[in-house]
């Protein structure tokens, strides 16, 4: 059983699959709080429901495409099986993790999108770097920059562990703090080695939940 709060059908809105047809599953919990979190209703309430069945609801919508989410979905011990489960159906599976929790045991099918926190989101001392070891070039980091000490951070940890050669590197502005042109400018400036991303889904629908 996994504690979920909502299983949803819409355009992958980030990664380097965007705009790809994706079922979402968002489990409920996540240990941060960062400052500009959009998806806070996912930390409590949800419901409990047996792997099997977010299985066969998945099946529904007819796309290969299936990304795990949150909250923090690897707060739960059985999201790893329900993952597992999806890979041996065929499914391409993603998992958006914080960072701040052991990846070691995610199937190595999995691409994994994590995120390093920044320093404007509140939770930099919870970054686990020993994630990056299990990372490979099918997966993802991403920094969500909020202002000018965020971008300098940044660059620092790209260096720092030579994540361009690692896997691919997203910068996303946070919505209403991050002037995305200016981002974009900055990227372009230091000829950094990342993919610049907005996220398509508040463009095209705002804030709504279930897209």
């Amino acid at each position: 059983m996994l504690r979920i709060t909502e299983i949803f059908y819409s355009l992958q809105g980030e990664s380097n699959t965007v705009g790809l047809p994706t079922v979402f599953i968002r489990l409920t919990g996540c240990p941060l709080r960062c400052v500009y979190c959009d998806t806070a209703y996912a930390f409590t309430g949800g419901e409990k429901i047996a792997i099997e069945s977010i299985v066969s609801q998945v099946e529904q919508y007819g796309t290969q495409y299936i990304t795990v989410t949150g909250g923090e979905p690897l707060a739960q011990p059985g999201c790893l099986q329900l993952m597992n489960k999806l890979l041996d159906k065929g499914y391409m599976v993603s998992l958006e993790t914080s960072g701040a929790l052991d990846i070691a045991g995610v199937d190595q099918r999995v691409v994994k999108v994590m995120d390093l926190k920044t320093p404007s989101s509140g939770e930099l001392s919870k970054n686990r770097y020993q994630n990056i070891d299990y990372l490979d070039s099918k997966d993802q980091v991403k920094f969500v920059i909020g202002n000018d000490e965020d971008y300098a951070w940044s660059k620092e940890i790209l260096t720092k562990y030579n994540l361009s050669k690692r896997c691919d590197i997203l910068f996303s502005p946070v919505m209403g703090l991050q002037n995305p042109g200016e981002l974009a400018d900055k990227i372009l400036r230091d000829r950094l080695p990342v993919r610049f991303q907005l996220q398509l889904h508040k463009i095209l629908w705002d804030d709504a939940r279930g897209k």
